[in-house]
């Protein structure tokens, strides 16, 4: 009788002899060999010998020396109760196949977005099979029995990764580095804890290169479609007029309005076109992930969603170019999501040096988490802020170790644009601004009314973005995004050329707006005293057109960010309304409102009013809280304006609320249909598990026996279910765990090529028959321990389970007998319904 075996156990019981936990065994195959002598297994030796053959034990590239899908040596015999006289005989040499997903996105892949499964011991990389043996991660399949989650291949694009698996393969790498005795152990513990500060160096540091790379080329691209240098064509406007005090003529740099008005109107719209059509065509042709903000999708990576080449290097190219072009083209955009997708590339692409990074998804998503805010940090100038919004926006699971990551990432990040310097005002961004002026009691009313206006704004704006959105998906739109795009980019320079606070780059007016009037700084008249009605009005209306600008652009099929257009209208409001205030005080310097007030000083800072409505209007978009307080603190180093930040923003979140809790990103995940679920949440629910559960009825089970390669085979064509719980039989249905569809194919492929008949029996129970044909146990794939609820058990519990534990699926039983599935999409599906009732259930 001939057996193709995985050396499996029933339960861990039967496996404790096997493996001491509390004693170290560095020899995994003296481990194996007591193992085949408690079964009674005589033969070879699996030390082998130099002239043991392909077919023997001892040799280095059988299945057994592996414990892979095992087989035992010509001859050996079990001598022990449980197989009495059976022979088994192998076949094949062994393979094995780790966790590691393939195809860049989402840290599932190689920098070029390629598939590349983990390599065996001894082996070579071929199409995820491992010849010589199974990889050093996971080499012994003891240690999957001990851990019951079952191995896994790489994970198929668009699916979730088990973030339980992982972290068991991580416990198992972690403990057989500890076992490594003398110096050398030590050497290789201390190499791996100095793995993870490398990579966020490194990433840190690509991160600010490549930030002030694109703060230099879109500065002076953006100039250019205003005039040119005279003396150095290649430096753009404040380079070509450096030394010259503010209000200065600048000979040097020549306006193409210096005609007519008609020809710059013309050379600017040109140049803006050019630079648009450019980056759309680029982006549909070369890599259509680089479009959008990228914030909703690195979000869901890192709450364990596979979207492959997110995060890969023609993306990250891409991206980096296009985004330098959109910026320069003056559309209402922003630069600080593309940013954070840009440094999550590098986080994804870097880190593949090492291998416990590129084998693992789970320690992946952690430098994704660090690489999120080293692109906040760069985007803002805002170190601190960049990590708390990776804690409080972005990351799915944040531990202490990911925290100092985070904090070092950021840190390097700030320190590489530092010394990069690109506006060469030793400021991280243009528009940083310093305040001298403390804010009176009496101005709280405004700034708690631009905070109403903020969450007012938000709320319009997303409602009416993910409108057009979705019409953009289902209409005609979407099949000519490059033309889409230059319409808009038509739409914007024709409207916002006339208007100075509309035709300016986005940072340079926002660092204006921001400024006091002190020291003859005087942007455009801002600083004027007559004429004030004049200036409000410019000032309102350029807030509409951007406002309606940034409804159009948000979602083009070009890299776009909602954080800097969101603060240039909230920034240009309160500007507006801080010039009224100012204005009512000095006409009216007596009135009881402005008591506080000394004379002839200074009383109201119409600056800090575009600070704060700034922060007013980006917090009603993203509803940001914490993070916002401390980036906008960051952006000031006013220590005496945090309190009305503080203010300012928990008023619009708490009005952008009462319309609707999602922010911008989190609206986008669920237009999108994205597994995610979001940590912060909290759900009352008060249905049951049994009230979402796919009955059993409507499950298609795999039973322990009675099939076949070619029922197998059939059961995977005929249904497209990402995988099948295993039962004992279809009479009990007790439950003996869960295998993926991934694992099958794989197993069933690989038997294939071991040209076995269809016929050849196939499940996880060895079965002891006189001759019987060649069996494959699948059971080293299986998870065989699946997390299960009472089909009685809360399902807002059931929520916890899933957003704690990162599970894939939860399965319903009732003492050991299987009663139904839930999984992410079924819970998905019923949120969606319970908050949603009027409205149709979003797709997987």
């Amino acid at each position: 009788m001939r057996y193709l075996f995985i050396p499996f156990y029933r339960s861990r019981h039967d496996f404790n002899f096997f493996k001491n936990r509390n004693q170290p065994d560095n020899n995994k195959r003296t481990r194996a060999n007591s193992f085949l002598s408690r079964l009674g297994v005589t033969g070879p030796s699996l030390r082998g010998s130099p002239g043991s053959g392909p077919g023997q034990l001892g040799s280095n590239n059988t299945p057994s020396s592996r414990l892979g899908m095992g087989l035992f040596a010509p001859g050996s015999r079990i001598n022990n109760s449980r197989y009495p006289g059976k022979l088994f005989i192998p076949r094949t040499p062994s393979f094995g196949l780790g966790s590691t997903s393939a195809g860049s996105g989402s840290g599932n892949g190689n920098e070029d977005g390629e598939s590349s499964p983990e390599q065996g011991a001894g082996g070579s990389f071929s199409n995820g099979i491992y010849p010589g043996g199974m990889n050093p991660y996971h080499d012994d399949a003891v240690d999957w029995v001990v851990e019951g989650t079952g191995m896994r291949v790489a994970y198929d694009d668009f699916t979730t990764i088990d973030w339980i698996h992982d972290f068991a393969q991580e416990r198992q790498r972690i403990r057989k580095l500890k076992h490594q005795p003398g110096l050398s152990g030590q050497i290789a513990i201390m190499y791996d804890w100095v793995q993870g500060w490398i990579v966020v160096l490194a990433v840190g540091i690509a991160a600010g290169i490549v930030a002030g790379g694109s703060d230099i080329a879109s500065q002076w691209l953006g100039d250019i479609k205003e005039g040119y240098c005279d003396t150095a064509f290649y430096l753009n406007r404040n380079f070509c007029c450096w030394g010259l005090d503010e209000g200065d003529t600048c000979t040097d740099w020549v306006p193409w309005n210096s005609a007519t008005f008609v020809v710059g109107y013309i050379f600017y719209i040109i140049f803006a076109l050019s630079f648009a059509t450019t980056a759309a065509y680029l982006v549909k042709t070369f890599a259509p992930y680089a479009e959008g903000s990228g914030i909703p999708e690195v979000k869901t990576i890192l709450g364990g969603f596979v979207i492959r080449h997110y995060l890969g290097v023609e993306t990250l190219v891409i991206k980096t170019v296009t985004l330098v072009l959109s910026s320069a083209a003056g559309l209402s955009l922003g630069k600080e999501g593309p940013l954070l997708h840009i440094s999550c590339c590098i986080g994804n692409i870097l880190p593949r040096i090492f291998p416990k990074f590129k084998k693992n998804e789970a320690k992946m998503r952690e430098i994704l988490s660090a690489a999120a805010s080293a692109g906040i940090s760069v985007a803002f100038g805002a170190p601190i802020g960049g990590v708390v919004f990776s804690l409080e926006e972005m990351s799915y699971y944040y531990s202490s170790d990911t925290m100092w990551h985070s904090f070092f990432c950021a840190m390097a990040a700030a320190v590489a644009l530092k010394l990069m310097d690109p506006f060469r005002t030793e400021k991280l961004v243009v528009f940083q601004v310093s305040y001298d002026r403390d804010w009176h009691g009496f101005e709280m009313f405004f700034y708690m009314l631009l905070g109403v206006l903020g969450g007012l704004w938000g709320a319009f704006f997303i409602r009416m973005n993910l409108r057009l959105a979705a019409f953009r998906k289902t209409s005609w739109l979407r099949v000519f995004p490059i033309y889409e795009v230059f319409a808009v980019c038509l739409l914007t320079a024709a409207i916002g050329y006339p208007n100075i606070f509309t035709r300016v780059q986005s940072p340079e007016l926002l660092a204006n707006l921001f400024r006091e009037c002190d020291g003859g700084a005087n942007y455009h008249g801002l600083c004027d005293e007559g004429g004030v009605a004049l200036r409000v009005f410019s000032l309102l209306s350029a807030s509409g057109v951007k406002g309606l600008l940034t409804i159009l652009t948000f979602g083009l099929a070009i890299p776009a960010g909602i954080f800097m257009p969101s603060m240039v209208i909230g920034a240009l409001f309160g500007r507006a309304l801080g010039m009224l205030v100012q204005a009512w005080q000095i006409n009216h310097p007596g009135f009881w409102l402005f008591a506080s007030c000394l004379p002839d000083v200074p009383c109201v800072t119409p600056g800090s009013y575009a600070m704060v409505g700034a922060a007013a209007f980006m917090g009603g978009v993203t509803r940001m809280t914490v993070s916002l307080v401390i980036i906008m603190f960051e952006l000031t180093g006013a220590l005496t304006y945090v309190l009305p930040i503080m203010i300012v923003v928990m008023t619009s979140k708490w009005v952008g609320d009462a319309f609707g809790k999602e922010g911008i990103f989190d609206g986008i995940i669920l237009l999108c249909g994205y597994p995610f679920l979001d940590d912060k949440e909290e759900y009352k629910l008060n249905t049951m598990a049994s009230q979402v559960m796919t009955p059993v009825e409507d499950i298609v089970v795999v039973t322990a026996t009675g099939n076949t390669l070619d029922s197998l085979d059939n059961l995977l064509h005929e249904t497209h279910y990402k995988g099948y719980p295993v039962v004992k039989s279809l009479r009990d249905m007790m439950l003996v765990g869960y295998i993926s569809r991934t694992e099958l194919r794989y197993a069933i492929d690989e038997a294939r090529r071991r040209n076995l008949p269809g016929n050849t029996p196939a499940g996880n129970v060895v079965p002891i028959l006189e001759n019987t044909p060649a069996f494959i146990e699948f059971r080293l794939w299986m998870d065989q321990t699946p997390i299960t609820v009472s089909h009685r058990f809360p399902m807002d519990q059931v929520i916890v389970i899933f957003r704690r534990l990162g599970v894939r699926y939860v399965l319903c039983t009732q003492h050991g007998q299987l009663l139904g599935l839930i999984t992410k999409k079924d819970v998905l599906k019923h949120l969606a319904s319970v908050e949603h009732p009027g409205e149709q259930e979003i797709s997987a």
